[in-house]
C-alpha cells in the first residue's frame, strides 16, 4: 500500500512484489555494465530546454534520473519499489526521489515541463493508463513533453518466462495507443516501433506534447 492511499490494485501489488523479490538480480544486471544514454531519451530531452523540471516516472534505481540531472535538468524520480530507490539514493544522495504509486501521483498541477516513463507504464492496465495520461496532462505545463516506452503487441498478464517473473505486462498496438493519448489531450509528435533498441523485444517509443 502506498502511504495514505487505498489498497493498490492486485496487478500493481504483484508487480512490486516481483520487483522487490528480484531486486538484487535486477540491480546486478543493470550495474554490471556502463550506462549508455537510451536513444529515445535523447530524442525526448532535445524537446526540453536545460533547467526544465522533469519527472522520471518509474525511475527504478535512477539511471536516467542521474543522467538528466547531469544534463542540467531539475529531476524528480518516482518509483514504488523501495529497494530501487535505496539503490538510487546510494549512487546519488542529492537526487530528489519519491516513493509513490504512479496511479496516485502526489504532485501539484503545472509542476513539470516534461514526463519521462521508460518501461514503467507497461505495468498498469489500459484503463489505468488512460486515467494516468489525463493526470499527467494536469501535472505538466502548457507545451509539456511526454516520452515513454511501452511493450508492442497484444494481450496482458503475468508472464513467468521473463527475467523478472510475475510482473504485470500490458502490450499495445500503435492505433490504440495513438487513440488513447489523443483522447487524453496529448498531441503525438513521434510514435515508432523499435526492436531490440534499448531492451530486448519490440517496443513502442512515443513522444507527445500536452495540448491546450
Amino acid at each position: 500500500m502506498a502511504d495514505g492511499m487505498s489498497p493498490l490494485p492486485h496487478t500493481i501489488q504483484r508487480t512490486i512484489q516481483a520487483y522487490s523479490t528480484g531486486a538484487n538480480a535486477y540491480l546486478k544486471a543493470w550495474h554490471r555494465r556502463a550506462y549508455r544514454i537510451p536513444p529515445h531519451l535523447e530524442v525526448w530531452e532535445d524537446y526540453l530546454p536545460i533547467h526544465s523540471h522533469v519527472l522520471d516516472l518509474g525511475c527504478g534505481p535512477g539511471q536516467d534520473s542521474r543522467h538528466l540531472r547531469r544534463q542540467g535538468f531539475h529531476v524528480v524520480g518516482l518509483d514504488l519499489t523501495y529497494p530501487f530507490l535505496q539503490a538510487a539514493r546510494r549512487r546519488s544522495p542529492k537526487l530528489a526521489l519519491v516513493h509513490a504509486d504512479m496511479t496516485h501521483l502526489p504532485f501539484a498541477s503545472n509542476m513539470f515541463d516534461g514526463i519521462w516513463a521508460a518501461a514503467s507504464c507497461m505495468h498498469i492496465s489500459k484503463t489505468q493508463f488512460k486515467t494516468l495520461l489525463r493526470h499527467l496532462h494536469i501535472l505538466t505545463r502548457p507545451g509539456g513533453i511526454f516520452g515513454a516506452t511501452l511493450v508492442h503487441g497484444k494481450g496482458s498478464g503475468f508472464p513467468q518466462d521473463e527475467w523478472i517473473p510475475g510482473r504485470y505486462l500490458c502490450k499495445w498496438l500503435k492505433p490504440e495507443l495513438q487513440k488513447i493519448m489523443q483522447q487524453a489531450g496529448w498531441k503525438i509528435l513521434s510514435l515508432r516501433t523499435v526492436s531490440h533498441q534499448e531492451r530486448k523485444g519490440r517496443w513502442l517509443n512515443v513522444i507527445a506534447k500536452r495540448g491546450t
